[in-house]
């Protein structure tokens, strides 16, 4: 049996009992039906080869065509083709009827001799004299040693037939195992048989063809990765050739529908379609179209044979249908994409609707497609500024420039002043994202003058005021206008005012944070208006987050914006606020790869797209920091391009950052270069509280390890001065660990342990352990050893608290894993006071007494035995000892594999002879 024969041993055995029943003298007839490359001929051809073997059976044979289906008697013609009398045009009944007694006559004498096998391919394609003449032969057959054997397609109808004389046999579409079997013997994989299982619907034709375009390697997503056109040529060939009107229209629709199929029961496909119910082949085949096009690849071969007219038609009608059964808004737009033009309104509005989900599943590109297309429809122009505010919203951190291109369009569709007043924020929103604060500025100045209500005047001066704290001298400018709206502003909007005017007092210092908290905390139950929501949270969040309210300026910031995977709306300046302080918060708290996992996405969507968010990346590197993962920290801060920086605070966070880092790298004069640009930068601003960034304390530091503690005093002292003011148990921690580094000695011992006993009070883990790092090296070189290694234990315990293995087991960043920052610096201040090893500390490089470390970074800079011996002055004997001792813990056996698993060498406290860490 060939391969194509699988599973057909029913329809063998129903034609070898017809074919002995027809050898002994009662001829019967059987009928192959089954759809179009299902094998019927294949089969066909088998049977005639048994039933005719060793010329048991004279065989006529004859295939009908549609070609042919018009000329009456052509299927006649080809069995009996030297039978001259054979008419070749229709004949009255009469006549017709001679014809047929005539022509079964000359059959029977045939048949007298050798019984005779008539073999009819495609009989539905036969012409109606012949069918008629298979009908009369049929009720006769019973006295003729004559074998009937018919072939046909199901869709085209079924010939009508004595039950008497003969049987039908419907084949059946190939199962899932012989399918697999099939493509097993052409040497392929489960896995291509499983494609062919779900894209051919057990057609035995598709499946030849598939496998013969199929090529190596990954399995085809679409026809243009297979290695060639059969499968698509068949399925076009039969959409366009073999398949009747009704299966052709219904499989388009199928096609047309794709997934969304399945929401429409076929009464609703054959409505999309233009079809009524037909016979019963077509409610028969529904069942096995809708199995063959439920796979991509046979919907597009099917939509490859139809007419564009026809398809755009087509999509239509399914995209109401899905509209009006409530599918999915993404389902319906999927169709209203193909069509030249939205031209409905319930059509603008589904792409519109899809668009929104696609953003709230993080999918921007298919959102702005849905949106650019609801674009080409005829809206009126409110409408049209409305999508096109949104489409610019979404464009912007994927291109700036496309952004604000589309948010001018939006602003000039408008003729209104009160609706240029609903769309002159978000441009000036994405302006100042592109560090174009000034054009900001007078986009709001230029709305703002032209309109004449006097609340709507005052919501724009007040959004305006947001945007200006991003350049220093419109920043001082606006608060003085915020001073004086607070006095006279509605309740609605005086919230933001008041928020703008404690923001700027708190940066010059003049306000403690219990007097700050006491204007923001009664007003956030306040009725705000909808325009400044966004802003008043904004201001709202970053004054607690100073305040040390990490959990409540969280809070504030998820309440407006979205939960991942859909990025923040840019447009909108209070939304660009509340990112910065969501980020700064989980940094502030030590949660560090919640940094990173929130706002890597936004960062990587507006990488070199124009888009400048230096506070984002700062936060984003100095997590990357704490981690481990300093080449990624630097390669975020090296992207940002400080050529076009100007006055926003923004710069100034990035310069902390980059100091901070230069600091964990023991590079002092760098850290205090960036240090001190910073407090330029906030200076210029009138920012000299130690709340944002604590330069001054970051410069101290970096100034006693350059061995300058008398400038690193002055700096250390006025920051003092001013955490008090404010008087958060952070900022004056951290402070008071400066101080420390600068006085040392037992006044230093004194700072830091007031610092330690504040910063408990706090959410402060960072700045603890450093604390109690310093405290605990300097209680070892006072010489009471016992606290001290009590504090290195306690920094170590919050250490690995905070650097906890991430449980996922999914790196942070694309560096190599790396002990994070904290953990390697309490690791080596344990190690270097000889305190007791925990289990956890037995091995690995952390587990390395101070000995063992010198001899090994002496080995990994390439030194002998023998020179290392003379530089340490030890015995051979002892340095083949600890080198043993080191490479079990560290599990290594060769000396060149030492380099790659020591780590934490070169250390903060190598820097300075005060044995007081830094932020390295």
């Amino acid at each position: 049996m060939g391969s194509v024969l699988l599973e057909r041993e029913e329809a063998l055995a129903a034609a070898a009992r017809t074919g002995e029943s027809a050898r002994a003298g009662a001829g019967r007839w059987l009928v192959f039906g089954a759809a179009a490359g299902t094998g019927r001929t294949a089969l066909l051809r088998e049977v005639v080869g048994r039933e005719a073997a060793d010329g048991a059976m004279r065989v006529l044979r004859a295939g009908c065509s549609p070609e042919e289906s018009g000329f009456p008697f052509a299927l006649v013609r080809q069995l009996f083709p030297e039978d001259g009398e054979v008419p070749f045009a229709d004949l009255p009944a009469a006549e017709e009827q001679m014809v047929f007694h005539r022509l079964v006559t000359r059959l029977a004498r045939t048949a007298d001799r050798r019984p005779v096998l008539l073999a009819v391919d495609d009989l539905h394609d036969a012409d109606m004299a012949s069918r008629r003449w298979i009908g009369y032969l049929a009720r006769r057959l019973a006295d003729l040693p004559v074998l009937l054997v018919l072939t046909e397609c199901r869709e085209k109808g079924t010939a009508v037939l004595p039950g008497a004389t003969g049987t039908s046999v419907v084949l059946r579409p190939l199962g899932p195992e012989a399918v697999a079997r099939l493509v097993s013997t052409r040497g392929h994989g489960a896995d291509r048989a499983e494609l062919c299982i779900r894209a051919c619907a057990g057609n035995p034709l598709l499946v030849h063809a598939l496998l013969a375009d199929l090529r190596e390697g990954p399995l085809p997503r679409s026809l243009s990765e297979l290695g060639g056109s059969r499968y698509r040529d068949a399925i076009v060939h039969w959409i366009r050739a073999r398949g009747t009107p009704w299966s052709r229209r219904f499989s388009l629709a199928l096609a047309v529908a794709g997934d969304s199929a399945a929401l429409l029961d076929g009464a609703l496909l054959q409505e999309a379609a233009g079809l009524c119910p037909e016979h019963r082949a077509a409610s028969a085949g529904a069942s096995a179209l809708r199995r063959l096009f439920s796979h991509p690849l046979a919907r597009e071969a099917a939509l490859a044979a139809a007419d564009p007219d026809e398809l755009g038609a087509l999509r239509g009608r399914i995209a109401r249908l899905l509209d009006e059964r409530g599918a999915p808004a993404a389902d319906v737009a999927a169709q209203l994409l193909h069509l030249d033009r939205p031209d409905e309104e319930w059509m603008t509005q589904s792409l519109e609707d899809a668009a929104e989900d696609a953003v709230r599943g993080g999918r921007v590109d298919e959102a702005t497609a849905f949106l650019r297309h609801a674009l080409t429809a005829p809206l009126a122009p409110g409408r049209r500024a409305g999508l096109t505010l949104r489409l610019g919203a979404l464009e912007l951190p994927h291109s700036a420039d496309a952004g604000i291109r589309r948010l001018r369009a939006a602003l000039e569709l408008h003729a209104d002043h009160h609706e240029r007043a609903a769309v002159a924020p978000a441009l000036g929103a994405a302006l100042v994202a592109r560090g174009r604060t000034d054009t900001a500025m007078r986009v709001m100045s230029q709305v703002g003058s032209a309109v004449d209500d006097g609340e709507l005047g005052r919501v724009l001066q007040t959004t305006a005021a947001v945007m200006a704290s991003h350049d220093a001298v419109a920043w001082r400018d606006a608060v003085a206008r915020m001073r004086e709206l607070a006095a006279t502003a509605p309740a609605a909007v005086e919230p933001l005012a008041c928020g703008l005017v404690t923001e700027y007092e708190v940066g010059t210092g003049r306000l403690s944070a219990a007097e700050a908290l006491g204007r923001v905390l009664p007003r956030l139950a306040a009725p705000v208006d909808p325009r400044l929501r966004d802003g008043w949270l904004g201001t709202a969040a970053t004054l607690l987050q100073w305040a040390d309210r990490l959990d409540e300026a969280r809070a504030l910031a998820e309440e407006a914006l979205p939960a991942p995977p859909a990025l923040p709306d840019l447009t909108d300046i209070g939304r660009q606020c509340l990112i910065s302080v969501r980020a700064e918060a989980a940094l502030w708290a030590g949660d560090f790869r919640r940094v990173t996992a929130e706002n890597a996405p936004l960062l990587d969507a507006c990488a070199g797209q124009g888009i400048r968010m230096p506070h984002l990346a700062s936060m984003v590197a100095l997590a990357h920091c704490e981690l481990g993962h300093r080449a990624h920290a630097r390669r975020l801060l090296a992207g940002l391009d400080e050529e076009s920086a100007d006055s926003s605070w923004e710069w100034n966070e990035l310069h902390y950052a980059r100091a901070f880092l230069h600091m964990a790298e023991g590079n002092w004069q760098a850290a205090l270069d960036d240090y001190l640009s910073c407090g330029r930068g906030q200076s210029a601003r009138d920012f000299v509280s130690p709340v944002a960034t604590p330069w001054r304390s970051g410069a101290a530091l970096a100034l006693v390890g350059l061995g300058e503690p008398t400038r690193a005093l002055d700096l250390a002292e006025e920051e003092l001065c001013h955490a008090r003011t404010w008087g958060t148990p952070r900022t004056v921690g951290r402070a008071l660990r400066a101080h420390a580094a600068a006085v040392g000695g037992r006044r230093g011992l004194e700072s830091l342990s007031e610092a330690a006993a504040v910063l408990r009070t706090a959410p402060a883990p960072v700045e603890l352990v450093e604390t109690l790092l310093d405290l605990g090296r300097a209680r070892l070189d006072a010489g009471n050893s016992r606290k001290g290694r009590e504090d290195l234990h306690e920094a170590h315990a919050l250490a690995l608290r905070l650097l906890a293995p991430d449980p996922t087991g999914h790196p942070d960043a694309p560096d190599a894993p790396a002990t994070g920052r904290l953990l390697r610096a309490t690791g080596d201040a344990l190690r270097a006071s000889g305190a007791r090893r925990t289990r956890r500390d037995t091995t690995g490089s952390a587990a390395l007494t101070r000995a063992e470390r010198r001899i090994v970074e002496l080995a990994v800079q390439g030194r002998t035995n023998a020179q290392i011996c003379e530089v340490l002055h030890l015995a051979r004997r002892t340095v083949e000892t600890h080198l043993t001792h080191a490479y079990r813990k560290l599990g290594v056996t060769r000396r060149t594999q030492l380099a790659s698993r020591l780590t934490g060498t070169g250390t903060a406290a190598s820097a300075g002879a005060r044995s007081l860490t830094t932020p390295g």
